[in-house]
């Protein structure tokens, strides 16, 4: 049983997502500092505080608290916003840099069986021409 456990765990797979977990979680901190740090901010100065908790819609005797869904919601978009905007752009732009400041190396000719067959089959031919 715990050799199984241990194969389990020495798995490249099961170690890549432990170090992804780890790093998504160290990233999320950064993410949510910027969207609190900066979009929130700006918002609030173009809009005015986003946010709509005070918004209900009363069924009965029940309230339903859709305000705080929406909430979230821009929350949400924000977080996606600081993402793409400050993270997958720039990411993207550099790739592309990278792409075209690297010089293109000439693709190398794949040798098959085939092509070595081939080559010996000619050999022979000439050998045999030759003779």
């Amino acid at each position: 049983m715990l050799k199984g456990f241990k194969e389990f765990i020495s798995r490249g797979n099961v170690i890549d997502l432990a170090v992804g977990v780890v790093i998504g979680a160290a990233f999320t901190a950064v993410i949510n500092a910027v969207v609190e740090g900066v979009l929130t901010p700006f918002i609030a100065a173009i809009f005015g505080k986003p946010t709509f908790d005070n918004v209900t819609i009363q069924i009965g005797s029940s309230n339903l608290l859709i305000g705080t869904v929406l909430t979230q919601l821009v929350n949400f978009v924000l977080v996606a916003a600081a993402l793409y905007f400050f993270v997958v752009v720039p990411m993207n732009s550099l790739a592309r840099r990278r792409k075209s400041a690297a010089p293109e190396e000439p693709e190398e000719k794949v040798v098959t069986e085939l092509d070595v067959l081939n080559d010996i089959k000619t050999l022979l031919e000439k050998q045999q021409s030759s003779n």
